[in-house]
C-alpha cells in the first residue's frame, strides 16, 4: 500500500510538472522533461483511439521530414523543428501514459494543478500592481502572461463537478471557482473568452443537434453579434487606457485574422493585422515553389521572410521566422496541404464520440467536442497544440485515457454481474 501511495505521489508530480514548466517559457526544458515522463511512462499497451491520433501528428512530422530533403535548410533549425513537430505526440503521450500509471485521485490532481497555476498568476499581478502601482491591459499582457487554456478546463471542471462525479463540497467548489476565474480573466485573452463559451456550451450538450441546442445556439450567436455591435458602435480607439484597450481588441478581432491587403510600412495597420500578414507572406512564398511546395511543404527548417525585421515577444529582433501564430499556416509551411489535411482529420477524429450511457463518458465526449471545435480558433491564432506554452495535449491524452477506463470497468462489472 505504502509503495502503490508512494508511486502515485510521483506520478502525480510528474503531471503537475509538467502541465506547469511551460509556462517558465524555456521550449528546450519543457520538451526534455516531456520527453523524459513520456519515456519513463511507456505503458505495454495503447488503444487504437490514442494510435490514432498520434498518427495524424506522425504523418505532419514525417512529409515534413522527407519534404526537407528537396529544400535547403540550416542543421539547427531542422532539429529545433522536430523538436517542435514532436510536441502534440509527446504532450499525447505524457497525459495518456500517466493517467494509466496512476488512476486513483488522478482527476483531483488535474485540477488542484490548474489551482496552483492560478494562485502563482494571481501573485505575479499582485507583484506587478505593487511594482508599478497601476494595472492596465499591456502591464497584464506584459508580465503576468498572455493567456491559459488549461485554466479554461479547470473552470469549466469544477463548474460541472457533479457530472464528472467529483464528490468535492459546495463552499470548497465555489472558492476553487472563485480563485480560478478571477486568474483567467485577469489574463484579458480573447482566445479564452472563446473558449470558455465553446466549452461550457459543448458541456451542456449544445453542439448536439436538436431543437433545443439550436434555441441555444441563435440565441449564444445572436447575444455575441449585438455585444460585439455595442462595441463596435462605442468605438474603442487604439491606445486606450484600461477597459477601453480590451475592447479595442475585440473590435478588430474579426478582422486581425482574415485581413488580404495590409501596409507593412503603416504600424498601425501591420501591428494590428500581424497575423494575416503572416499568412499572407506564408502563402504567397510557399506558393512560389511551386506545386510540389504548395502539396507537401516545405519541410523541416523552413523560414518565412517578412521582409523587415521586428521584435518578438521574447525580446529578439528577427526576420526570418520558422514558427507563425497560425497552426494551420505553419503546418502548411512545413508540409503543405497535405499536413493541414491531417492537422484536420485529427480534430474530427477528436470530435467523434465514443459510444456509453455513462454520465462521465458523455460529459468527456462533450469536452472533446468542444475542444475539436475550440481547436479550429486556437490553430488560427495561437498555433494549436504546437504552441511552445501549451499544456492541452497532455490534458486531452489524460481524458482519453480516462474515458477508456470508465468504459473498460463498466464492462468488467457487468461480466461480473453475468457470472454470479
Amino acid at each position: 500500500m505504502t509503495k502503490k501511495y508512494s508511486n502515485d505521489l510521483i506520478y502525480q508530480l510528474l503531471y503537475a510538472v509538467c502541465i506547469l514548466i511551460p509556462f517558465l517559457n524555456i521550449y528546450e526544458l519543457t520538451f526534455f522533461v516531456w520527453f523524459l515522463t513520456a519515456t519513463i511512462t511507456v505503458t505495454n499497451r495503447y488503444s487504437f483511439t490514442i494510435v490514432k491520433y498520434i498518427a495524424c501528428f506522425s504523418i505532419i512530422l514525417l512529409t515534413a521530414f522527407i519534404a526537407s530533403f528537396f529544400n535547403a535548410e540550416s542543421t539547427y533549425n531542422f532539429f529545433r523543428d522536430i523538436a517542435y513537430l514532436l510536441k502534440p505526440i509527446v504532450g499525447l503521450l505524457v497525459g495518456y501514459q500517466l493517467y494509466k500509471k496512476c488512476q486513483g485521485k488522478f482527476f483531483s490532481t488535474v485540477i488542484y494543478t490548474g489551482i496552483i497555476l492560478s494562485i502563482a498568476h494571481l501573485v505575479i499581478v499582485l507583484i506587478t500592481f505593487l511594482r508599478f502601482h497601476t494595472i492596465s491591459v499591456s502591464l497584464l499582457r506584459a508580465y503576468c502572461g498572455y493567456h491559459s487554456d488549461y485554466e479554461v478546463y479547470i473552470l469549466i471542471l469544477l463548474m460541472f463537478h457533479k457530472k464528472l462525479h467529483l464528490n468535492w463540497s459546495t463552499k470548497t467548489v465555489n472558492f476553487y471557482i472563485l480563485i480560478v476565474a478571477l486568474s483567467t480573466f485577469l489574463y484579458l485573452s480573447r482566445t479564452n473568452f472563446i473558449q470558455f463559451i465553446i466549452l461550457y456550451l459543448a458541456i451542456k450538450g449544445y453542439f448536439i443537434m436538436n431543437k433545443r441546442a439550436l434555441i441555444i445556439m441563435s440565441t449564444s450567436i445572436l447575444a455575441v453579434v449585438l455585444g460585439y455591435t455595442a462595441i463596435y458602435q462605442y468605438n474603442p480607439q487604439r491606445g486606450g487606457k484600461g477597459i477601453e484597450a480590451f475592447l479595442y481588441k475585440i473590435k478588430i478581432a474579426p478582422i486581425e485574422p482574415f485581413k488580404t491587403k495590409i501596409n507593412k510600412e503603416d504600424w498601425k495597420d501591420f501591428n494590428d493585422n500581424y497575423r494575416s500578414y503572416e499568412n499572407i507572406i506564408t502563402v504567397r512564398q510557399v506558393a512560389a515553389g511551386g506545386t510540389e511546395s504548395i502539396l507537401f511543404g516545405k519541410g523541416l527548417g523552413a523560414t518565412i521572410n517578412l521582409g523587415r525585421q521586428i521584435w518578438t515577444n521574447d525580446g529578439e529582433l528577427i526576420q526570418y521566422i520558422p514558427i507563425l501564430h497560425n497552426g494551420f499556416a505553419t503546418v502548411f509551411l512545413k508540409s503543405g496541404v497535405f499536413g493541414v489535411l491531417f492537422l484536420i482529420i485529427f480534430m474530427i477524429l477528436l470530435a467523434k464520440p465514443v459510444k456509453s450511457d455513462l454520465v462521465s463518458v458523455i460529459n468527456i465526449n462533450r469536452l472533446l467536442i468542444g475542444t475539436a471545435i475550440f481547436l479550429i480558433v486556437s490553430n488560427w491564432v495561437f498555433m494549436g497544440l504546437y504552441l511552445k506554452l501549451d499544456n492541452k495535449s497532455i490534458l486531452l491524452g489524460f481524458m482519453v485515457c480516462y474515458r477508456e477506463l470508465l468504459i473498460k470497468n463498466q464492462l468488467l462489472q457487468k461480466e461480473s454481474i453475468s457470472d454470479t
